[in-house]
């Protein structure tokens, strides 16, 4: 009975927060002085950090969200906007998308001061959905040290702030989360083979 209430309280919870408005201003919207602070919490992920690519970086974070909320056709909030792309009615939008093209679009900048990480969250939670986020640190530094880059969480409006320091979720470096699943599997399909 505990589990069945507890699969009622969670579902109801995916449904009221899927209802939510989008936030506003719409997706991809931002304000000039989003991007400066942006900036201004890149430049200070290290004294060796590039102003130039500091600055790059945070009006790329930016612009990039707003073309990416475009090509995405978001006008809903996340969760809605995933259900639609699972079942074919959007091209893309799920959270590993938003990290992904955020994290090759940065790459592409070849920064020699700054570099990019994957990170996951909700990955050992049964009850909770993973989401993906791309990470932006000071070259050498792990992600841990960097700041998170989210564009899916408030459906096509970048989120962004310490990593260590999110108030929301718990970040866990991508490639763990895979050795963790591959080992997992590998253990099952042993059993499975007795």
């Amino acid at each position: 009975m505990k589990r069945f209430v507890a699969l009622i309280s969670f579902a109801a919870l995916i449904v009221l927060g899927a209802c939510a408005a989008p936030p506003q201003g719409g997706p991809g919207h931002y304000e000039p002085d989003q991007v400066l602070a942006l900036r201004n919490a890149i430049q200070a992920l290290g004294p060796d950090v590039d102003p130039e690519e500091a600055a790059r970086a945070a009006r790329i974070a930016y612009q990039y969200t707003r073309q990416l909320a475009e090509e995405y056709e978001i006008e809903d909030s996340p969760l809605i906007h995933n259900t639609k792309v699972n079942a074919g009615k959007k091209p893309r939008g799920l959270c590993w998308h938003w990290a992904e093209d955020i994290e090759n679009r940065l790459d592409a900048e070849q920064f020699e001061t700054l570099e990019m990480h994957r990170a996951i969250a909700n990955a050992s939670n049964p009850f909770l959905i993973d989401h993906s986020t791309a990470i932006i640190s000071a070259k050498g530094d792990d992600m841990f040290d960097g700041i998170v880059l989210d564009p899916w969480r408030k459906g096509g409006i970048l989120t962004w702030n310490k990593t260590l320091e999110d108030p929301r979720y718990t970040w866990v470096p991508q490639q763990v989360v895979h050795e963790k699943r591959r080992r997992d599997m590998a253990f099952k399909a042993a059993r499975a083979a007795r």
